[in-house]
């Protein structure tokens, strides 16, 4: 694996730069292959608290999380239990449905491109709206349960996806009770 560990606000000292390397090494044991790939992952302190943030781009695969905590090694350690929690679920479950159905390469491909994409966000400025960002990706065919698996694995509340069934255009989203729900057009 190769690394690129970047600090806001915080200076990325060899001790830390070493026990995130230690730490995130330990997930190449959930794959057969080496992870060759570039590992970004990037250190912040804001208002006194630590967060970092880790991406593993892979072939098939985006791996995603990030953590906050008033520790920072506490934090590493938390982000790496939730990646390997991700890596457990969807390894199980993308092998079981893909056994059964057959691979698709195009799966995971717009997982890679929305995570290095800019995100769409709106900025609440008293009277008016401020776009201050502008999110853009191919919408590819798929089933709703595909769409909630990529909208889990980059950590989203809803994902847009075109339904392989219909053609429409469709939104997934995680409602508060835990649960999934779908919007599509009438």
């Amino acid at each position: 694996m190769k690394f690129n560990i970047r600090g806001e606000n915080l200076e990325v000292t060899n001790a830390i730069q070493n026990y995130v390397e230690k730490k995130i090494g330990k997930l190449e044991k959930y794959f057969d292959d080496t992870i060759t790939s570039e590992v970004h992952v990037n250190l912040s302190v804001y208002n006194g608290e630590q967060r970092i943030e880790v991406t593993i781009p892979m072939q098939d695969l985006l791996l995603r999380a990030e953590e906050h905590h008033a520790d920072l090694y506490a934090a590493i350690d938390l982000v790496i239990d939730k990646l390997e929690r991700q890596i457990r679920k969807y390894k199980t479950k993308i092998n079981r449905k893909f056994r059964q159905q057959g691979a698709p390469k195009y799966v995971f491909a717009q997982m890679e491109r929305e995570i290095f994409n800019q995100d769409r966000a709106y900025e609440e400025d008293e009277d008016d709206f401020e776009i201050v960002r502008t999110k853009s990706f191919d919408l590819k065919p798929m089933a709703s349960e595909e769409a909630i698996l990529q909208m889990d694995m980059l950590g989203h509340t809803f994902f847009v996806f075109t339904n392989a069934e219909t053609g429409d255009t469709n939104v997934v989203y995680r409602r508060n009770d835990g649960r999934y729900g779908l919007i599509e057009p009438s």
